[in-house]
This record gives C-alpha cells, structure tokens and sequence, in this order.
C-alpha cells in the first residue's frame, strides 16, 4: 500500500450565513442602537397639543399612536405625547383617522 499524501485544497472562506428566516428560536440579535428619548436628549424640545408638526412624527399612517418601543421615548414623555395627541384630536387639529371613508 503505498501512502502517498495528497495536498489538501486550501481553506475558502465560510460562506455569509443566509439571513434568518423566522423558522424556529431566534439566537442572536444583530447590534442595533439604542433609542434616545428625543425630548429627553433636547431639553429645548416642548410637547405641546397646539403643536401637530411635532405630533405628526408619532402618528402612523392610520392615525394610531406609535408606541415608545418603537419610537424610543421615554414613559413619561410617552405619557405626554399620547395626552396632547388626544387633546389635539379633541380640537381637530389632528385627523383622527388619515382619512374617513364614506361607504
């Protein structure tokens, strides 16, 4: 038996993993920045309900509130944007719906 060796090929580079597709437990997140609380981070900032330009930012296209999770704002802010969108709801300075459809 001869015992010649043979050259193995060079190792490639892994292939990139294929993105996760949702299909079972989740292992790792990939890095995302943490949310800053915008009013918190300007003190300048004011939430008030006569003010929809600012308020607009945390209105979805239907017209729901956007939660902190996603928004990134703190409780107590939260608390004070959802209370001057309800009060410029109240005044119609705010749509309540994006639009109102007649059937």
């Amino acid at each position: 038996m001869s015992e010649e060796r043979t050259e193995r090929p060079e190792r490639t580079e892994r292939p990139e993993r294929p993105q996760y597709r949702g299909n079972g437990p989740r292992k790792r997140r990939p890095f995302q920045r943490r949310k800053v609380c915008r009013f918190c981070a300007d003190k300048e900032l004011v939430i008030d309900y006569k003010d929809p330009r600012i308020l607009r930012s945390f209105i979805t296209e239907r017209g729901k509130i956007v939660p902190r999770r996603i928004s990134g704002n703190c409780s107590k802010h939260q608390r004070e944007i959802t209370e001057a969108i309800k009060r410029a709801r109240n005044i119609a300075l705010i749509p309540i719906a994006s639009t109102h459809v007649v059937a």
